[in-house]
């Protein structure tokens, strides 16, 4: 069997969050460094946390931190980064993601 890490599926995650379109970049979970800095796509992956569960560790539960687009229509957004990373985590990590939490931490005014 495969295992894919926390950090692959991170990754893998935050990749498929940058491609949604009005989504500009993920903010740092750790929100002690503040939300001024927007990560970029290379360091995608410290936007999410992850939290495994089921036996095989197959199944996991996502928050991703994420900063949008002014103007965009936030819920409609969010409601595709959640679609998209499960399909992801499916189709590329082979995991199961349950619930996802869309946190938009901060709306770019570029």
């Amino acid at each position: 069997a495969t295992h894919v890490s926390d950090e692959a599926l991170a990754t893998v995650i935050g990749l498929a969050a940058h491609e949604v379109p009005g989504v500009v970049g993920m903010a740092p979970t750790s929100l002690g460094e503040g939300i001024r800095r927007i990560l970029g796509v290379s360091q995608a992956d410290e936007g999410v946390e992850i939290a495994r569960s089921g036996d095989g560790r197959e199944h996991a539960d996502v928050e991703l931190h994420v900063v949008v687009a002014y103007g965009v229509n936030i819920p409609v957004v969010a409601e595709s980064v959640v679609q998209r990373v499960r399909y992801a985590a499916r189709h590329y990590a082979g995991v199961e993601v349950d619930e996802v939490k869309v946190h938009v931490a901060g709306v770019s005014r570029d």
